[in-house]
């Protein structure tokens, strides 16, 4: 079988959800639209496999689901564990200025002076905004790499531009 190479993992399976073979899975992002929109999910339990989604639906903070194979509850808690992966071209389309974490990671990051501050490391959630964790390489031996906690709000992030792989930002080095 070929495994797609733009596979994101997305959560992870955490049960059975009733007696009918569906599985509540915990979405590793607030918004599951990934999890909902996309035909096909990839399993890691017992091996990495496709398996078809039937039905999927938001409960909570977590996802209740159909799959294709699973028809009972003693099957579905046997996937209990089981991340669940979705191709990166399966998630829905975006509007204009809206990013998929995972497209920001590796994205160059400079300052308005054109300085370079590092490249995006991950990205977390503090409630109110996301927020860039930018590394830059350690500049002379022994060092530790410099990171940087950046806003991701209009006020610092001038522009993404993910042709070009690079995000322009108002933050300064010695911030």
């Amino acid at each position: 079988m070929d495994i797609p190479e733009d596979l994101v993992l997305v959560g992870y399976v955490t049960g059975a959800y009733g007696i009918k073979g569906w599985v509540r899975i915990k979405p590793y992002s607030a918004d599951a639209d990934a999890l909902l929109y996309a035909r096909t999910w990839w399993l890691d339990k017992p091996v990495l496999r496709d398996v078809d989604m039937m039905q999927a639906k938001s409960h909570g903070e977590d996802v209740v689901a159909q799959l294709m194979g699973v028809a009972d509850r003693d099957a579905a808690e046997a996937l209990k564990g089981a991340t669940v992966q979705v191709r990166r071209s399966h998630f829905p389309p975006l509007s204009d200025n809206e990013f998929y974490w995972i497209d920001l990671i590796g994205l160059a990051v400079e300052n308005l002076q054109g300085e370079s501050l590092g490249t995006v490391a991950d990205l977390m959630d503090n409630g109110a905004h996301p927020i860039l964790r930018v590394v830059a390489p350690a500049g002379l031996e022994g060092e530790k790499p410099t990171e940087r906690l950046i806003p991701f709000v209009d006020q610092f992030v001038k522009t993404v531009d993910q042709a070009a792989k690079k995000i322009t930002v108002d933050w300064e080095l010695d911030y």
